[in-house]
């Protein structure tokens, strides 16, 4: 939408016999209504805010056949020096409502400085309704909201001797990033990827990997799961023999995160693993549950041991705030009011008093939230 465009947008449904008239009625409206700082700025441009951060889509460009590389270029007050292997909050408005998720960055700060743009690789899941809408239906031009890069999974510098990066399905891309930046830098050190895939036609940036592994910038292995099986701690320490000595940088599903964690706790080297994961894994915890009161709306629910608690709380129609739904960007923290609850990735207990993520936490008992 262009200046003329949103200037006249609060009488754009208003019957005008001449142009002139229809700005004169604009500049009326706009005169004698309120606005805000943010409003006059988003009148000059949309990326324009003093409030929040935000992005154009400018392209979205098919991986495979569920999977899309998304360029956005961000707007004011968008900082580019992030590291590679961090994550980025992105918001799409749908249905009336922002709905926020967190991706790794496959950009590096180098082409990000150049052309302005950043870039996420997302995976349309099953059950994932945005990641859906993101891969099939997303279009260039729209305006999304952004958090800023965040994150500790990242290189050293300088870089280690050796490196192990093991990953499975979309966990390559906050590896592709840092390797991308490695090898702009020309930087020689001795690393080792296993990544694991269903098929062939499943692996993400496949070209530049082969690119990468002929000009030594990486000793690359693909494991296609479907026919060779998957990455175990016995096919793992034979396609590297000397994964102990080396700093690791993993990412990807639950179960084969853990084998690793295993691995490295039991050489007594788990200082060396450094894990990034993506979403929450759930049913490991036997929590009984309870009844979850919102203290608030005074609503009740129902909820297992394995239902978070922002899910029981939007199934009952309790107002929930909430970013990422993945326990990284704190938007849903609430505080206890009575009763337990228990976070989901590590097992730790929470009682009265004490504020909590509801994104990852389930009742441990009947408990209140103050929300």
């Amino acid at each position: 939408m262009g200046f003329l465009e949103r200037f006249e947008e609060p009488v754009a449904d208003v019957a005008a016999r001449s142009r002139a008239a229809h700005w004169a009625r604009a500049a009326f409206t706009r005169i004698t209504t309120p606005l805000l700082p943010d409003d006059y700025l988003h009148l000059a441009n949309p990326l324009w805010s003093a409030r929040e951060l935000r992005g154009k889509v400018e392209s979205v460009t098919r991986e495979t056949e569920d999977t899309a590389t998304i360029a956005i270029r961000p707007g004011w007050g968008f900082s580019f020096d992030y590291a590679p292997g961090q994550y980025i909050g992105i918001g799409v408005l749908m249905e009336g409502r922002w709905t926020w998720r967190s991706y790794s960055l496959t950009s590096t700060p180098h082409t990000s400085a150049s052309d302005k743009t950043i870039s996420i690789t997302v995976k349309a899941m099953p059950e994932g309704f945005l990641s859906s809408h993101l891969v099939n239906g997303l279009t260039p031009g729209t305006v999304v909201r952004l958090a800023a890069p965040q994150g500790e999974f990242v290189l050293p510098d300088p870089l280690p001797e050796k490196i192990l990066f093991a990953t499975a399905g979309s966990g390559i891309t906050p590896i592709i990033s840092m390797l991308r930046m490695v090898r702009h830098r020309k930087q020689r050190t001795d690393i080792r990827l296993i990544h694991s895939t269903p098929t062939a036609d499943d692996l993400l940036f496949a070209d530049e990997l082969a690119e990468m592994a002929d000009d030594g910038t990486v000793d690359l292995h693909v494991q296609h799961t479907r026919t060779d099986g998957k990455v175990d701690a016995v096919r793992l320490a034979q396609l590297c023999p000397d994964w102990a000595e080396r700093q690791a940088w993993a990412c990807g599903p639950g179960g084969f995160l853990e084998v690793l964690a295993q691995m490295y706790d039991d050489a007594d080297v788990a200082d060396h693993l450094h894990i990034e994961r993506f979403a929450l894994e759930r049913g490991h915890v036997g929590a009984q549950g309870g009844t979850v009161t919102f203290a608030r709306s005074g609503k009740t629910v129902e909820a297992d041991g394995a239902t978070t608690l922002l899910e029981a709380g939007e199934s009952a129609g309790a107002i929930m705030p909430f970013g990422c739904r993945m326990g990284i960007c704190q938007s849903c923290v609430v505080m206890v009011e009575k009763g337990c609850v228990r976070d989901l990735r590590s097992g730790v207990e929470h009682v009265e008093g004490e504020r909590i993520q509801t994104c990852v936490s389930a009742a441990a008992g009947d408990c209140t939230l103050d929300v």
